[in-house]
């Protein structure tokens, strides 16, 4: 999409999700089953606070103690990386904490974590993402921007081309949004992110090389191959078949539900742990069996290892036309559904509704 179209919408997000709360929208829940705590918002946020602890815990010990430093305790911090993504994910559609102070330093801390700005999340994922192609232009992410005959070689690629388009993308949109708010935040971010790496580096270059930024590489990648998983052979102009779910529940539970992503896109507004039950209540009935993967693991090896050229497009329409429909808001008030919570935690105060900039595609 243009820059110009992200940061028009950004600025309406707040009257669009007002008519998504008068429309389909406001039949689900935006608040989570369960009672709020002291500190989060929902009980199930620990598991969230917990991973980012157990990967600081496990990158300190990795720099700290040397008998850490080994093969299984490096594989450990590199899945701990990839959650620590996930998490970012969440907590730039719904904020963990009650404090709104809280949750921006809870994104610093995020940020070193994969070595790049959380705050990056909000124009690329909430805005553009969400909108796959609706405007004419291609998600930053979209994971037809390799074209190898050799699967593999797809998703091997894949972020080497992502990455700099998304992060291209911001940048425009940072400088033609004019949202002072998100520009300081993601500045403090970058700032946290490299700094603390820098001195890390300062006082032990090579471990600080092959056993922080390793991990925080890892991480930062794996989750833009996410993008690759979920959409590549589905059907984005369609209401349901636009993604592709991992419904595994242990893998469910690990990933905090990320696992089903047809439901998050048409019910932003859910919060993670209610989409288990939404997407089978929902998304199930109505979407090609080839769309539901029990494993990731699973469809990793038959997709990419044991095929080798990528598989037959889904015709989306067709299986939702024999599943019969559901109501759903439009996909306008989806949009802004998902860009609301983040752009509220940071610059929502200086956004005019129906300010508008013009920009150009990344």
């Amino acid at each position: 999409m243009t820059l110009g179209e992200a940061a028009a919408r950004t600025s309406g997000a707040s009257a669009g999700s007002a008519g998504a709360s008068s429309g389909g929208a406001s039949r689900t829940s935006t608040r989570p089953a369960g009672g709020e705590t002291w500190l989060v918002r929902h009980s199930t946020e620990w598991r969230q606070v917990g991973i980012v602890t157990a990967y600081w815990l496990t990158l300190s010990c990795m720099y700290w103690l040397p008998f850490c430093r080994n093969p299984a305790v490096l594989a450990l911090a590199c899945a701990l990386s990839f959650l620590n993504a996930v998490v970012i994910h969440n907590h730039l559609h719904r904020g963990i904490f009650h404090s709104k102070r809280l949750n921006l330093i809870f994104r610093s801390i995020l940020s070193f974590g994969n070595l790049y700005p959380a705050s990056a999340n909000i124009p690329a994922h909430n805005l553009v993402h969400h909108h796959f192609e609706d405007d004419g232009q291609w998600d930053w992410a979209d994971s037809r921007c390799v074209r190898f005959r050799w699967n593999l070689a797809n998703l091997v690629h894949f972020p080497n081309v992502a990455g700099p388009r998304t992060f291209n993308g911001v940048t425009a949109w940072a400088k033609t949004a004019r949202h002072e708010g998100f520009v300081r935040q993601y500045q403090t971010e970058l700032g946290f992110a490299f700094g603390l790496t820098a001195v890390l580096m300062i006082f032990d270059f090579w471990t600080t090389l092959f056993f922080v930024c390793v991990p925080q590489l890892y991480g930062a990648r794996c989750i833009l191959r996410i993008n690759i998983l979920q959409h590549d052979g589905a059907d984005i102009s369609s209401e349901w078949n636009h993604s592709r779910n991992f419904v595994g529940r242990a893998f469910n539970w690990i990933m905090c539900n990320n696992g089903y992503h047809t439901i998050h896109h048409n019910r932003a507004g859910l919060h993670w742990s209610e989409l288990d039950s939404a997407h089978r209540r929902e998304a199930a009935p109505r979407i090609a069996p080839s769309l539901d993967q029990p494993s990731m693991v699973g469809y990793l090896l038959r997709t990419y290892l044991f095929t080798w050229s990528r598989g037959r497009p889904v015709d989306g329409h067709a299986v939702e036309a024999r599943a019969g429909g559901i109501e759903l808001p439009s996909r306008a008030e989806r949009r802004a559904e998902a860009a609301r919570s983040a752009v509220q935690e940071t610059a929502a105060r200086e956004m005019a509704p129906g300010e508008t900039q013009s920009a150009a595609s990344p």
